[in-house]
């Protein structure tokens, strides 16, 4: 812990009460914090309450803000900025609390969680103790805290976004592109986000960057942690016996999880032995249901068309699935796709939005409802033709879903339902 902070004496205002919100309130009691405030905009909404939500903020000495909680949207948008010093994020909370000497931190767009398992994968395999945390997984305070275990941390843009005391070993950002704009307003700021990781590293360090353009970032914000480039070059596929990690998606994401096994001084043959056993994680490019000509992948993680475009490169004859809340300034680039798309359905609330995106390149029909489009697709099922059905959505599922998890498992349930029939 650091010398300087103590729980105990401390003011804590603890704004939303989502998963993380609970570990926090749940972490706080735990260190005898006796003055803990809780807020969240859909339990309190009367005036008095309101009032006194502002009144304990502007005498706290730390206020915790859940990942999800957007400023630009809160009622209290200008007192928060004010007293913005005064944000920690869950993050912040951990690295706090205890002397995390060996921790693996990665952010980026996309390939974060599946990254963050690969490298946990291999190391549990290679008989070095880790434990996944952060974005993927149970919330970070819920963990047991062992000096011995090194933390792979999987870090969001919101939680970094406000973050002041995350101090990685290594930390990585594996890629950004434009995403969570209508969060963080601006490319610039989201970016500015992301690179926060490497903010309180020291020479003793190490930073992981793939981008030129990120290179040049980092060396303009004179961070100190040794930086290694590494060059865009694949792995040998060869050297991978495991279908899932050979996808276009997981080239990067390998890479990545390669140089940081060598960083633990994890033997190359030891590497790729390890990803032999392998399985890849649910919602992206997973491939659940094979019958006769046809194929079912559910790939609901994709919320842009950036994270949709591998499994378009992976595979043909498609029967794309997409729609839902469209992600601020996010185009298609189809062309190089359209002889692939046999046809698209779109689904969700924003069909206009799809629809300008699609035409003059895809046959498409607009099915608002999934469960229907599952439906139209088994009525035109043809045994004959090899053909893949992809949900990859390419936006956001919150018009319509809890998240992308209940999206993706409510397309298997639909799928497994109609094919009882042909199975």
């Amino acid at each position: 812990m650091h010398k300087s902070f103590n729980f105990e004496d401390k003011k804590f205002v603890v704004y939303g009460l989502g998963l993380t919100g609970k570990s926090v309130i749940k972490f706080l009691k735990k260190n005898k914090a006796n003055n803990i405030y809780v807020w969240d905009d859909h339990l309190n909404n009367s005036i008095i309450q309101k009032k006194k939500f502002k009144e304990k903020l502007l005498t706290a000495d730390h206020l915790i803000l859940s990942p999800g909680i957007n400023i630009n949207k809160s009622e209290f948008k200008n007192l928060i900025i004010k007293n913005r010093e005064k944000i920690l994020s869950d993050l912040d909370l951990f690295f706090l609390k205890y002397n995390v000497n060996r921790s693996i931190v990665i952010t980026g767009t996309n390939g974060k969680s599946t990254t963050c398992s690969i490298i946990h994968h291999v190391f549990n395999k290679n008989n070095i103790k880790a434990k996944l945390a952060g974005n993927i997984g149970a919330p970070i305070l819920e963990m047991k805290f062992k000096k011995q275990v090194i933390y792979i941390i999987e870090a969001s843009s919101f939680q970094l976004e406000y973050s002041k005391f995350v101090k990685p070993y290594c930390a990585a950002i594996l890629n950004i592109t434009d995403d969570h704009l209508d969060w963080h307003g601006t490319k610039n700021k989201y970016i500015k986000s992301k690179f926060k990781i490497f903010k309180n590293q020291t020479k003793e360090d190490i930073a992981l960057i793939n981008d030129l353009n990120l290179k040049k970032i980092y060396f303009k914000k004179k961070y100190l942690a040794k930086l290694r480039f590494i060059k865009k070059k694949p792995l040998i596929a060869n050297y991978i016996n495991n279908e899932y990690l050979k996808l276009d998606v997981n080239k990067d994401n390998l890479i990545f999880a390669y140089n940081v096994s060598k960083i633990f001084k994890i033997k190359k043959n030891n590497f790729f032995k390890s990803l032999i056993s392998f399985n890849g994680l649910s919602h992206r490019q997973e491939k659940f249901l094979k019958f006769k000509k046809y194929t079912f992948i559910n790939d609901s993680k994709a919320t842009s068309f950036e994270a949709t475009q591998s499994a378009l490169n992976s595979n043909k004859k498609i029967i794309w699935i997409l729609g839902g809340k469209p992600k601020k300034n996010d185009k298609f680039f189809l062309k190089k796709y359209k002889n692939k798309i046999l046809k698209a359905y779109i689904i969700g609330r924003n069909s206009k939005h799809f629809i300008k995106q699609l035409k003059n390149y895809v046959k498409f029909e607009v099915i608002k409802d999934l469960k229907n489009v599952i439906k139209r697709i088994f009525q035109s099922y043809n045994k004959n033709i090899e053909t893949t059905v992809l949900l990859s959505p390419a936006s956001a599922s919150y018009d319509q879903f809890k998240n992308f998890e209940d999206r993706g498992e409510k397309f298997k349930k639909y799928v497994r339902l109609y094919a009882k029939k042909f199975l």
